[in-house]
């Protein structure tokens, strides 16, 4: 009896072992050299300035993962394809259009239409635009999910931002991953994080031309964006690889983060967290959504793709992950980071972005909460 238990255990050992290692999965990791995290030291010395934190009810809706302040209201995209918006204190809660999907970044273009990335529209995602909203009948209108000059389609479209004089900036964070196919932006960001094959763009959209074009690509997953204050440069969340770029808007040319260029340059590397939203703030802050810590696993195997292979044959669930931890950060526009806040005992562990407004911060995030989290800058000494 004895013996038949140990056969049978060995035989499950030897099944499981050649499942981790042979079963067929939809990554392909890459070999890439991770930056040893330095921790939190310096800039990023521990603190908790977070913990005066509080939560403003949104109702139904939960993990409202990016928010535009404008004319007084807050607006945010949340869970459930809705986006709605509320009074700098919470009150007057609206939803003024429905998505039905996941709607990740946007942004207000000059005409006050709501510009949205969404990688689960139709059949592979599309940069959208939302009219007449304030009337109580949104129209909603693909205005995009192409890029002309390589035809190759959108299959994560992520972040927004609109220059004063119309152009739309926006990212593709992947072109190996297809959030719409998994259906679940979350875990489809996991999987590229976990690839790392660096196919994430930037792209550009002229309203006057309806023509797309591609500024960067070659990126490791394609997140944030925010403008410089005379918009003559994009900077850019490279979530996959710890870092941020800056982009001279003056080239006319596509650009590899593998090659040199004089109109690409990394802004500041090796952050402690994986950025995420990037929105510009006042007195020159640039703010950070550092989304969660870094992922020893993620760098422990950056040179040995069998390892993370092997991780994608895990469930979902026990993916190797970062540890939840709130923390954000705030640069300027020469990478020196201004501002520096965390918590290690909020519920917000998952904080996407900061929104400023001239009294409060108001956080993003993707919590199973139904809140925006508040904190008031004369409580944090800005």
């Amino acid at each position: 009896m004895k013996l038949t238990i140990i056969k049978a255990l060995s035989f499950l050992c030897t099944v499981l072992i050649l499942y981790l290692l042979l079963w067929p999965v939809s990554i392909d990791p890459v070999v890439w050299d991770s930056p040893k995290s330095k921790g939190y030291i310096g800039a990023y010395e521990k603190n908790n300035r977070l913990n005066e934190m509080e939560f403003l009810s949104i109702g139904k809706y939960e993990e409202p993962e990016h928010i535009v302040y404008r004319e007084g209201w807050l607006y945010a995209a949340t869970k459930t394809g809705a986006i709605i918006r509320v009074r700098e204190d919470g009150t007057e809660l609206q939803e003024i259009a429905n998505m039905k999907v996941r709607p990740l970044g946007f942004d207000f273009d000059n005409e006050g239409s709501i510009v949205v990335a969404d990688p689960l529209y139709g059949n592979h995602g599309g940069l959208l635009k939302i009219s007449n909203y304030e009337e109580g009948d949104p129209e909603i209108e693909l205005l995009t999910d192409t890029a002309e000059e390589t035809e190759a389609p959108f299959r994560f479209v992520d972040a927004v931002v609109v220059s004063n004089s119309g152009i739309i900036y926006f990212t593709d964070a992947s072109q190996r991953t297809k959030a719409k196919e998994i259906g679940d932006v979350g875990r489809a960001g996991e999987i590229d994080i976990l690839e790392n094959s660096s196919t994430g763009r930037v792209l550009e959209y002229d309203p006057t031309t309806k023509k797309t074009r591609v500024l960067v690509k070659d990126i490791s997953f394609a997140n944030g964006l925010a403008l410089s204050m005379d918009e003559k440069h994009l900077l850019i969340n490279e979530t996959g690889r710890y870092r941020v770029w800056k982009l001279n808007l003056e080239s006319d040319q596509t650009i590899s983060t593998k090659n040199k260029s004089e109109y690409l340059e990394v802004l500041i590397d090796n952050l402690p967290g994986l950025p995420d939203n990037m929105m510009r703030g006042n007195d020159g802050r640039i703010w950070i959504g550092l989304i969660m810590p870094r992922n020893d696993f993620l760098e422990f195997s950056s040179d040995k793709p069998i390892l993370r292979k092997m991780a994608m044959r895990l469930p979902a669930k026990m993916l190797p992950k970062g540890s939840g931890y709130s923390h954000v950060i705030a640069i300027n526009e020469s990478g020196e980071v201004v501002e520096d806040m965390q918590s290690d005992s909020l519920p917000f562990t998952s904080i996407t972005g900061v929104t400023e407004t001239e009294d409060n911060l108001y956080f993003h995030h993707l919590n199973e909460m139904n809140s925006i989290g508040v904190l008031y800058k004369e409580d944090v000494g800005l």
